[in-house]
Formats: C-alpha cells, structure tokens, sequence
C-alpha cells in the first residue's frame, strides 16, 4: 500500500499551479463540448489550491463548477455561501478556494466527512498530522470481518484481499479517537481509496457481475487536497435535514442541488455509508443495503412530494441570493423551478448539456444479463438558475453567459 502526497515540489505558488489546470481543464472541457461556450473562458483564479481527487457520484457537479463559481462571482457583496445539499463537498471545496467561507451541509454521514475534510479542515490544522497517520495507517495488516464479508463475499463491491484492508484501516481509525477534522480528513482518503478500487458503474445500489480492472489494483491512500483557511473565515459542516439546514444557516448565497429524482443518494452510496458509521447494520437484498435505507427517505425522492418540498426549502433560505442548479429529468421541469425561484428577485439562468449517467448509457438488464428494451436518451440538460433582487448581479451574469430564465429555457442555452 502507497501513501502519496499532493504537494507540488516547485518555487510555483500553489495558486499558480490550479490557474494553469484549471485552465487545462477548461481546454480539455472546450474540446468535448461539455463546457458551455457562453462560459469557456470565464475562469475564476482562486486562491490557492491543490488538485482534487475525483469520486465517481451521481449528479456530481464536476463539469459544472466553473458556472457555479462564476454565478457567486458575478454576485454583489459576497462572502459566505451555504450549500444546502453538498454531496461530495465538490462545489464547497472549489468555493473555498476562491476565498469564500463555506457552510456545508447533507444527511448523510459520508457527506459530512468529506465536507468535514474539504470545507472545515484547514491545512495549516491537519495535513501534517494526517501524513503522519496515513504512514501508520499504511502499514496496517489487513483483518476481514463483517465488512469485508458483506460487501467483497455476499456482496462483490470490493475484492476480498482490498476489503480486508480497508476494514482493518478503519478500525485503526476508529481506535485513534483523533479530532474530528484529522479523523475526517484521514476518512475522505479511505474513501476515495475504496472508490478508485471498487467493483460498480459508480452507484451503489448493485455490483458488477464481473469484477472490473480497477478493483485488481492495491489499495492506496493518499492525502486529500485539504486547503488553507478561506479569507472570509472558517467553514463548517453539518449534517442535517436539508429544510432544517435552512432555516439554521445564514450567508450571502445559498446553493441549493436538491435530488431530482426517485433515487435516494444514501441507497445510491450506502456502502461508502457503512464504512464511516462503522456500525455493521442489519442489510437486505442482492445489493446489501442498509435497512435504514427504507426509512431514511427524503420527499425530494417522491414525485408528489417535492415540489412542495422545494417551495418550502426556498421559503426557508436565509440568503440575499439564491443559486440552483436542476436537471431536465427531474420530478418537475426546469420552467417551474424558475417560476419558484420568481419570488427570490429576477431569475437568470443558464443551460448544458452533459452525457448521462454511466448506467443509463449502458441500459436495463434482466437477472439473466440479457439487455431489455431500449436506452431513450444519452444526454440531459443542466440548468443553473441565479435569483437575485440586486440590480447590479446583472451586468456580470451577463458577462458570465447567464441569460434571463424566460429566454435560456426557451432556447435552452
């Protein structure tokens, strides 16, 4: 097992090293086509920042980062931002960057360990000491219990030799009683670790059949890219019911990437779940999901549901400004998100368009393998929606390729 750590080795700043990936990046998204012309080189700089890792997740907002921060940008007066549902801490971790504090939250425990990581922690706090115990950590011999026996023997998530490892480290972690940061901190690796050496399409709710290449490789920690303190403070992480959150928290700008559909994110990562609980649930089914998968249900999952669910979120917010992002293969349509967001001040908005998910590419299999009915769509439609009262947000959403609601839906762009 290999333990790397991110630091660049050179008299460039850190700063200097993510403005030249980033706009690297940026070229490699321009050659695809899967970023949106209006923003191709409306890059912001943040501050400085190590490259991170990347976790396979459903509805992840990778691609869709640089309009996210380019929305807060163009926005007046800002200095906090609070993301409501922040998932792998993508979007926090990339706002923090630029100098803005982070208030993060999301209800499920795995969540709040990378946003513990990537939003809270601070390097100054922690990489020095989390070195130190990914050496330990390292050396751990591997030690196959209940997880390993679920998900790498019952379940085939995981090969049994990375399983084994992967227990045994994070009984050592458990063991430690570190801090809360350091433990998050030394979590997010384990769990990106895991991640890079799983057996899955990237959603958890089954395994593949045949084990895939990248789960014959070695386990391997490595540091997170956990960054210095935002200039406009300390950021926190919570995890909390979604609607609870807002009414708790207070910023500038709140970012709201509610569920757009039936498929809960705790059934979709329930294994990355169990790994930081540590608690050996009860389980149910081919896919061994954790029994409270049943009851730990969110109305944005339930059709009939969620647009009263959102009303209500928005009605809570406690932001000057609003920035949504919303899938046209959602509950409801993007044109009802907008006219939602209508009482928040003037909507803006702006459209791309991105492959779909991996499993829906490849299509529906019965139990036998053998492929039923047809793939209807290899492609959706992103929609990010900026609500602002303030009458100077629109020169530089404008700038930023944002158009108002009414005419990015009507042309999609």
């Amino acid at each position: 097992m290999i333990v790397r750590h991110p630091d660049v080795r050179s008299t460039v700043s850190t700063a200097d090293c993510y403005h030249v990936a980033a706009l690297f990046c940026a070229l490699q998204l321009m050659v695809s086509g899967q970023l949106c012309a209006a923003t191709k080189f409306a890059l912001p700089a943040p501050a400085g920042t190590l490259r991170r890792a990347m976790i396979k997740y459903l509805g992840s907002k990778r691609l869709l980062v640089p309009h996210i921060v380019a929305a807060v940008a163009a926005l007046p007066e800002v200095r906090t931002v609070v993301d409501l549902f922040s998932g792998t801490s993508r979007v926090g971790h990339a706002l923090k960057a630029r100098g803005y504090r982070v208030l993060s939250n999301d209800h499920c425990a795995y969540a709040a360990v990378l946003a513990r990581c990537y939003v809270q922690a601070d390097r100054d706090d922690v990489v020095a000491a989390a070195a130190r115990e990914l050496e330990h950590l390292a050396a751990v011999a591997p030690a196959p219990g209940w997880f390993t026996r679920t998900f790498a023997e019952e379940g085939r998530y995981l090969q049994p030799r990375n399983a084994a490892r992967i227990e045994a480290i994070r009984r050592a972690i458990a063991a430690r009683a570190h801090p809360p940061e350091l433990e998050a901190v030394l979590l997010t690796s384990l769990l990106e670790a895991a991640d890079r050496v799983d057996s899955t399409t990237g959603v958890q709710m089954a395994f593949l059949k045949r084990w895939s290449a990248r789960s014959a490789n070695d386990l391997e920690l490595r540091l997170p890219a956990v960054l210095p303190r935002a200039a406009a403070g300390k950021g926190e992480a919570y995890e909390r019911d979604a609607l609870e959150a807002a009414h708790l928290l207070a910023g500038d700008v709140a970012y709201v990437d509610p569920p757009y559909n039936q498929h809960s994110y705790l059934g979709n990562y329930h294994v990355w779940e169990t790994l930081v609980r540590f608690d050996a649930p009860e389980v149910y089914g081919v896919a061994k999901k954790r029994v409270d998968c049943r009851v730990r249900r969110s109305a944005f999952n339930s059709r009939r549901q969620a647009p009263q669910a959102f009303a209500a979120l928005l009605g809570a917010v406690r932001a000057r400004h609003l920035v949504v992002s919303f899938s046209d293969e959602g509950h409801f349509a993007p044109q009802q998100v907008a006219a939602m967001l209508a009482g928040r001040g003037r909507v803006w908005a702006l459209g791309c368009d991105y492959p779909r998910y991996v499993g829906a590419r490849i299509g529906i299999y019965n139990p036998r393998g053998v492929k039923v009915g047809a793939v209807s769509h290899v492609r959706n439609r992103e929609f990010l929606f900026v609500a602002s009262d303030d009458r100077r947000a629109g020169t530089r959403l404008r700038a930023a390729g944002f158009r108002p609601a009414a005419e990015a839906l009507a042309t999609g762009s």
